[in-house]
């Protein structure tokens, strides 16, 4: 029965925390891919490039450019702001969205790029399930405008889980069920990978306030430090 237990949690994390990628996590649980978890190791590798839908937010009346669409809104919605068209490097790739000046980096993440890994939880900058990473500083998407984030470089649980390196991480999360439901676990996970980029050795105390900013309302809290502290080693030598 224990371990039903560890596989359904696992399953949710791998599934919650959006894009796991075949031999890493998966391997180490004994598990095959499933089809959704293949579906959003893909959604990394498909960013747009350029836009090339200019749809009206305000009418969903679609036009052929985006001069097009900016004059739409200068004689047809005058009391609305104007989209704009952001440039984003996302995991090392560069894309482009067309956004309200409003949205988040989370909100973008998801329903522009597909990147669902960063939650919508609290909404309030309160949880850390939608932690990110922006020029090597942990963030939370939910509270930052996505045209804040043009030109510099954003790393979300996806790029971290399509990168070897960060294997024994993983690894490490599932070995000793730091998740449950699973919903908290990307914001765990990309706070961790933030705080091992500064420091390779982190003690109990640091991994502590690393993850001060995320919420489990599983109380998984004691299990993350020791993931996080078994995995350095292994990832200070470069993973896999």
């Amino acid at each position: 029965m224990a371990d039903e237990i560890n596989i359904i949690d696992r399953r949710s994390f791998l599934k919650n925390a959006g894009a796991f990628i075949g031999g890493s996590a998966i391997g180490a649980a004994g598990m095959t891919m499933r089809p959704e978890i293949s579906q959003a190791a893909e959604a990394g590798k498909s960013l747009p490039k350029t836009v090339s839908q200019f749809r009206c937010p305000v009418c969903n009346k679609d036009f052929s450019s985006f001069a097009e669409l900016k004059e739409h809104f200068k004689t047809g919605h005058p009391e609305h702001v104007e989209p704009v068209a952001t440039r984003l490097n996302i995991n090392g790739e560069d894309c482009e969205v067309l956004i309200e000046p409003h949205w988040t980096l989370q909100r973008t993440l998801q329903f522009k790029l597909g990147l669902t890994g960063a939650k919508q939880m609290c909404d309030r900058g309160a949880c850390g399930s939608c932690t990110v990473i922006v020029d090597g500083r942990a963030v939370l998407s939910c509270s930052t405008l996505a045209v804040e984030c043009a030109g510099k470089s954003i790393q979300t649980v996806e790029g971290i889980a399509a990168d070897s390196k960060w294997k024994p991480l993983i690894d490490s999360y599932c070995k000793w069920d730091a998740m449950q439901c699973g919903y908290c676990t990307p914001g765990f996970l990309v706070s961790s990978k933030a705080l091992l980029d500064k420091n390779p050795s982190p003690t109990k105390e640091d991994c502590k306030q690393a993850l001060a900013g995320n919420i489990c309302i599983c109380g998984t809290y004691p299990r993350h430090p020791t993931a996080i502290m078994e995995a350095a080693p292994q990832i200070a030598k470069g993973g896999k």
